[in-house]
């Protein structure tokens, strides 16, 4: 069995990852950590966690820790950068949920997220944890930037088009909504319920944390330098992310389902819709899938790639087992043979 453990486990991709490695079959999660829930069982802060585990929230700075073959960091930004070198010194290996190691540039972080990096020497060294990219990367990798959930779907919706030199890099644009859960544990009063249900709202118009990841890896796919607009929005719904794309086709001869179709024939976790369809953030939900559909409307130049996933699995807790079993070279679906909760 793989010993694992969790920084930081309180929020929801923290319990995410507890849902999904608790009944991993190669798993065991050994260390569970909280500052503020030192000594706490989980199952008293989660219930839903009852009977699956009699683990204890440890102190962050637990020895234990070390021990381990591997471990997540699903701690808010800012966080990781200062521990995980001690990891990888002592031969842990190390899948980052926050945005710590994302960007290969440190100093473009800096400038994103408010603070010297604390470990800069290191973000060159990361792999970008999106599987249907990075594959061959991430299963040699001591440390994997798991992907944030927007950049995730942006990426998967138009990945086909830039590798394939289909559509114009200028422009490219995104609108994209979340779920509440996309914010965090927090008490933030644009979360309450009184404040976000019956609602639905743009925010991060003029510029968004996610933006330089998502332009770093569609750069990347292109081959040459791109500049993405993107707006995210706020949904009243607790999961999931439904993201509506725009490019240009240089010809309108192209066949965008065909070439969807055939690019992803062989990932386990990307559903090419038939045409006609539209992906829903419901069939997605809790669930390690990403649902994609692509329409050329009116037969115009315009393509629209719509693209679903739910924000806490494949836009974070899925993908970083997704990623992990990879890097143990374990079946990459395996423990995410997931069916979707409806309604």
């Amino acid at each position: 069995m793989v010993k694992v453990g969790i920084i930081g486990a309180t929020g929801y991709t923290g319990v995410e990852l507890l849902r999904l490695l608790l009944k991993h079959p190669d798993v065991s999660v050994q260390v569970v950590t909280s500052r503020t829930e030192n000594g706490r069982r989980l199952d008293a802060l989660f219930p839903t966690l009852r009977g699956h585990t009699e683990l204890v929230f440890t102190d962050p700075d637990s020895p234990d820790l070390l021990a381990c073959d591997l471990v997540f960091f699903a701690t808010p930004h800012n966080v990781a950068m200062r521990s995980v070198p001690q990891l990888l010194d002592a031969g842990v290996r190390v899948i980052d949920l926050s945005a710590d190691y994302r960007l290969l540039d440190p100093e473009l972080w800096s400038q994103w997220y408010g603070e010297p990096h604390a470990s800069p020497g290191l973000c060159a060294n990361a792999v970008y944890g999106l599987p249907e990219v990075n594959r061959a990367a991430i299963a040699g990798a001591s440390l994997v930037a798991c992907p944030g959930c927007y950049p995730t779907a942006v990426q998967l919706g138009f990945m086909p088009l830039l590798k394939a030199g289909a559509v114009e890099l200028q422009p490219l644009m995104a609108s994209c909504a979340s779920g509440v859960s996309g914010a965090g544990r927090q008490g933030k009063i644009p979360s309450l319920l009184t404040e976000a249900s019956e609602s639905f709202r743009a925010y991060g118009v003029g510029g968004h944390r996610h933006l330089p990841e998502i332009e770093q890896g569609l750069g990347q796919l292109a081959g040459a330098p791109v500049q993405l607009t993107f707006v995210p929005h706020l949904a009243p719904m607790n999961r999931g992310i439904l993201a509506t794309l725009f490019a240009q086709l240089k010809e309108q001869t192209v066949d965008c389902q065909a070439l969807f179709d055939a690019y992803y024939d062989e990932e386990p976790f990307v559903d090419v819709l038939p045409a006609g369809e539209q992906p829903d953030t419901r069939y997605v939900r809790c669930n390690n899938r990403c649902q994609l559909s692509v329409t050329v409307p009116q037969g115009r130049n315009t393509v629209v790639v719509t693209a679903a996933i739910d924000n806490l699995t494949k836009g974070a807790s899925g993908q970083a087992v997704q990623a992990m079993n990879i890097m143990l070279g374990l079946p990459e679906s395996r423990g995410l043979e997931l069916i979707s909760v409806t309604p």
